[in-house]
């Protein structure tokens, strides 16, 4: 109960906090996260099964978990493969989108928050070798992408362990393969969906502190102890919208662009953009609410002071620091 009220709570306040800034987020960040949003949507539009790239993954997907010992029979083993491929295939196509528009514009919302002045537009080689918020955000970007390839190493070795076993044990039997099947999907989507939300609030954690890389990732599971459930009760929501938005995209306009054998209607072409300033901002709104929720778990908890948490231009206290500078060392030293 405590944790559905603080997670109405939150997007209360995320939806007052996005409508206080609309004219800065709507009409500069919005069009700053436009291209990232217009990527996103045309990856997928231009990644059908008849793709060579898609295709060429796909196939090198499906004889590494053949290798691996997976059974071809099993549903999991043909679902992870083509998932991966497209996830593997959108994220080469949008990579120079993600490190340069739509880290600006996390940045620019994580200043405005913070009340600072942005000039995004002035100079973008400024901003890119004097914004210590963007470097502390990208490196922590970087990072965040060898956690989840590792996260998603773990989860694989552990349904390989699993499916070793039982064919040691000779029960590989249709009925034990789909079963474990479904529980290796409900696993994985738990390890990847933990996983995600720590390195989410770990780019918003970059921007309010003066931390970055796996100091902040160990930060951010430091801070987000006891409360994942309301992180994933909170990402639920614009994961859903994102799905939504995109599912609109894929019917209304590469539907009708197949359909016309290739020729788009004026109509449809004026719903790119639309449908694509949309999705951005819901972007701006999910990271507006993960801006709250980081708000929130400082206020609830000894990780720091209540009033360092808030959005303020003020770092983090110098003892809180050192305690998690030393807690990251004392790790170090154990692996």
């Amino acid at each position: 109960m405590a944790m559905e009220k603080t997670g109405k709570m939150i997007i209360r306040k995320s939806i007052h906090t996005f409508l206080q800034n609309y004219h800065q987020f709507a009409c500069t960040v919005a069009f700053l996260v436009l291209p990232f949003s217009a990527s996103v949507l045309l990856s997928q539009a231009l990644q059908p099964s008849s793709s060579p790239l898609l295709q060429t993954i796909y196939s090198r997907l499906w004889s590494l978990f053949y290798a691996a010992g997976f059974p071809p029979s099993s549903p999991l083993f043909s679902l992870l493969s083509l998932k991966l491929s497209q996830t593997v295939t959108s994220t080469i196509f949008t990579l120079p989108f993600t490190i340069s528009f739509l880290l600006i514009g996390k940045t620019s919302i994580i200043q405005t928050l913070q009340c600072k002045s942005v000039s995004l537009f002035s100079s973008f080689s400024s901003f890119f070798q004097q914004n210590t918020i963007y470097q502390s955000i990208l490196v922590t970007h970087l990072c965040n992408s060898f956690v989840i390839l590792s996260a998603n190493a773990a989860a694989f070795s552990l349904l390989f362990l699993a499916f070793s076993f039982l064919d040691a044990l000779e029960l590989s039997s249709p009925n034990t393969i789909l079963f474990l099947s479904a529980t290796g999907a409900i696993l994985y989507s738990v390890i990847l969906a933990n996983t995600l939300i720590v390195c989410n609030l770990a780019i918003i954690l970059a921007g309010m502190e003066s931390c970055s890389g796996f100091l902040a990732i160990l930060r951010a599971c430091m801070l987000i102890r006891g409360r994942a459930a309301t992180a994933l009760s909170l990402a639920l929501p614009t994961s859903l919208g994102l799905a939504a938005i995109e599912a609109l995209f894929q019917y209304r306009v590469v539907r009708a662009y197949r359909m016309s054998d290739g020729k788009l209607d004026p109509i449809f072409a004026w719903e790119v953009p639309l449908i694509a300033y949309i999705y951005s901002l819901l972007i701006i709104l999910d990271t507006v609410m993960g801006c709250i929720f980081y708000k929130s778990c400082c206020k609830s908890s000894n990780y720091s002071d209540e009033g360092q948490c808030c959005f303020s231009i003020e770092p983090v206290e110098k003892k809180d620091n050192e305690i998690v500078t030393t807690n990251w060392k004392a790790m170090q030293e154990l692996l």
